[in-house]
């Protein structure tokens, strides 16, 4: 029978090799259930034995809480942009410019690697000792911002390789359609604006202060260079990436001459309509490292490289009507309505606005012929208006005046670019926030949709999330619904019944729709206040002052939990909740007792040998308690380098003791 070591080195290994195969190679040989089980039977096993448990195992690619900020990182070799060219005449001229500085004439060609320009975030990792140790985005090209606790979560990157010599790759990293398809279902769901593109989706996610959120993106990387020097050639590099298990595209292609260059740009069109991922052009590149040396680089580009960029997919169509959705918050967001129209194999019928600045500033008109734009886009893109093809007659679009949906006034604060419904009661505004309580990543009923949910408040069976729980009383006027026979009924009370005895209080709390609380964040509030009653317990004031205090809690966050608390409408739907049984419960967040620094209190800053999270962690684990800044009741300020003096300031104002590191390190006996 294997030891636990054994086994625990076997199932890493497996998972890795099925992560490979999953978000590199695109070819899983298992289901997502039994992917699942291996992953639960890892995360069994170190529970056991938390002493096999390591960096490089694959329970831990996420950290545990959101980080304070991004520190920034100088990159030793920078990272230049590239050249760009649209034109067979501008390669052409780049090709010459090649050749010239090699000293070779027309009839010698040069070895250049075709290679797809992905369009996603530019991105540096550096492997020490076979292990992942830092991710760097491209920044400025010499200084970027350290993500590593983001990169960690890319599941087809390894953590750990064999090749122990010091290794900085540059690479690109995306999220391919199915998964920003996901992504920005969800985000609809949750009235969040969708993102345009997979780029702004994955360069986003690098610089999410929490990692469990990037984990949720779906990230994935593919290499294209190797800083160091081990090879005489780009295409040997990146096949020996290839064979250390490292990500790369795989599609470059060694070509003799600008002749072949020009035939992979020209075939390769084609061929990244069928890619997952999203690529908008062609990089060629210089294939002898020596050569490159010899080429040089400008202040802003490498001379022995540039990108060939496609045109962008287009389309043109008309604008039937320009309507306002009303969503849960009462935003109207403004939405055209199309001439259907075939592009980049979909059919687009209609489109967001955005908002009413959008409108104004493309001067957007029922009647006109609109150009649509998708390159490399999931959501289509307003990207003009043709002027010389507008009817006469047309007039500016005017923003409503009152609620499309209720007939009440809307408002526009100074710093929104949305108008909202005032009404609070609004149908439109009920409906939008019933359906987003009912979503899976909130109370998931899932037997409530958007159909049904629409005909509930019609018929005045819904006026608020509360009265979904009072539905299974209700079951003659379900059966007197559209499309509701006995059967139905019973699985919307039993999605209903579901939810009511097994939903967490996060879950709750991401459901209400809170301003500026998404899902990590209420997780945060659940873990530390456990169940709707505690909350609704705290004054005002209490409440906003005890969520100041929690990491990854904003004092805007804070502020706005405390006002939905004390709001006398919302007040009365968390307790009619509570009287319709609905749980909602959440275990406490530990308190370790009988710690090195238990009953003493820490708050942490400037630079430290290792992330401030797992400083915080260090000493919570010991049970001592983490401020997030000096107050009244702080024991010690832990100060690393470059620390500011307003900080020393009310530290000694407090009288709380500054210690540097060290000393932590001795109160935690290590």
């Amino acid at each position: 029978m294997a030891s636990a070591a054994e086994r625990h080195r076997q199932l890493c290994a497996e998972i890795t090799h099925h992560d490979h195969l999953y978000y590199v190679l695109d070819r899983p040989e298992i289901s997502d259930r039994d992917y699942d089980r291996l992953f639960a039977a890892l995360r069994a096993l170190e529970a056991e034995h938390p002493e096999l448990v390591s960096a490089l195992s694959p329970t831990q690619r996420v950290g545990e809480r959101p980080r304070e900020g991004i520190e920034k990182a100088a990159h030793e070799v920078p990272m230049f942009s590239l050249d760009n060219t649209y034109s067979a005449a501008e390669l052409s001229e780049f090709d010459r410019r090649v050749r010239e500085g090699l000293g070779q004439d027309e009839g010698e060609p040069v070895t250049y690697v075709a290679e797809p320009k992905l369009d996603g975030a530019s991105l540096e990792v550096l492997y020490r000792e076979g292990r992942l140790f830092r991710g760097v985005t491209r920044g400025d090209g010499r200084v970027g911002e350290d993500v590593t606790e983001n990169v960690r979560t890319i599941r087809g990157l390894p953590l750990g390789i064999a090749d122990k010599r010091p290794l900085t790759l540059r690479g690109e990293v995306v999220i391919y359609r199915r998964d920003l398809e996901r992504i920005n279902k969800l985000r609809v769901e949750r009235e969040e604006e969708p993102f345009a593109n997979p780029r702004n989706a994955a360069s986003g996610a690098l610089r999410l202060l929490d990692s469990r959120q990037a984990a949720e993106r779906g990230l994935r990387i593919f290499f294209y260079d190797v800083v160091e020097r081990y090879h005489d050639s780009h295409d040997a590099a990146l096949l020996a990436l290839s064979e250390l298990g490292l990500p790369t595209h795989g599609l470059q292609r060694r070509c003799a001459g600008l002749s072949e260059v020009v035939d992979f740009i020209e075939g390769f069109e084609d061929l990244r309509q069928t890619l997952p991922y999203e690529t908008d052009g062609v990089v060629v590149k210089v294939d002898a490292l020596g050569e490159r040396d010899r080429l040089g680089s400008t202040s802003r580009f490498p001379r022995w490289a540039i990108a060939y960029k496609y045109e962008a997919e287009r389309a043109a169509t008309k604008v039937l009507g320009i309507e306002a959705d009303v969503g849960r918050t009462g935003a109207l967001t403004p939405v055209a309505n199309l001439e259907p129209v075939a592009l980049s194999g979909t059919t687009v019928s209609r489109a967001s606005l955005h908002n009413i600045d959008y409108v104004a500033d493309k001067d957007v008109r029922v009647g006109d012929t609109v150009l649509i734009e998708k390159a490399g886009e999931i959501i289509p893109q307003v990207v003009g208006v043709e002027l010389e093809l507008r009817p006469e007659g047309t007039r500016a679009w005017e923003p409503p005046r009152e609620c499309p949906v209720c007939g009440s006034g809307v408002v526009r604060a100074e710093d929104e670019a949305a108008l909202r419904c005032v009404n609070g009661r609004c149908p439109g505004r009920v409906k939008a926030g019933i359906f987003y309580f009912t979503r899976r990543g909130a109370m998931d009923v899932d037997r409530l949709g958007k159909a049904l949910v629409e005909q509930l408040v019609d018929r005045g069976l819904l006026m608020d999330v509360g009265d979904i729980f009072a539905l299974p009383g209700k079951r003659e006027a379900l059966l007197g619904l559209e499309r509701m026979a006995d059967k139905s009924v019973d699985r919307v009370i039993e999605a209903i019944e579901r939810a009511r005895e097994g939903r967490t209080l996060a879950q709750l709390l991401t459901g209400l729709g809170i301003a500026h609380v998404g899902a990590v964040a209420a997780g945060l509030i659940a873990r530390r206040y456990g169940t709707l009653a505690a909350l609704l317990e705290r004054s005002s004031e209490a409440l906003e002052e005890e969520l100041s205090e929690l990491h990854g809690i904003g004092p805007k966050m804070a502020a706005s939990v405390a006002a939905f608390f004390a709001d006398p409408e919302q007040r009365a739907v968390a307790q009619k909740l509570l009287e319709l049984g609905v749980k909602a419960e959440q275990p406490l967040a530990k308190v370790v007792e009988g710690g090195a620094l238990e009953g003493l209190s820490f708050c942490v800053t400037g630079v430290l040998s290792k992330p401030r999270d797992e400083i915080h962690a260090d000493i919570e684990a010991a049970g001592g308690e983490v401020h997030k800044s000096v107050k009244k009741g702080t024991r010690y300020l832990v100060a690393g380098a470059k620390v500011g003096a307003s900080k020393r300031t009310k530290a000694e104002k407090l009288c709380t003791e500054v210690i540097d590191e060290a000393r932590l390190q001795e109160l935690l006996g290590q």
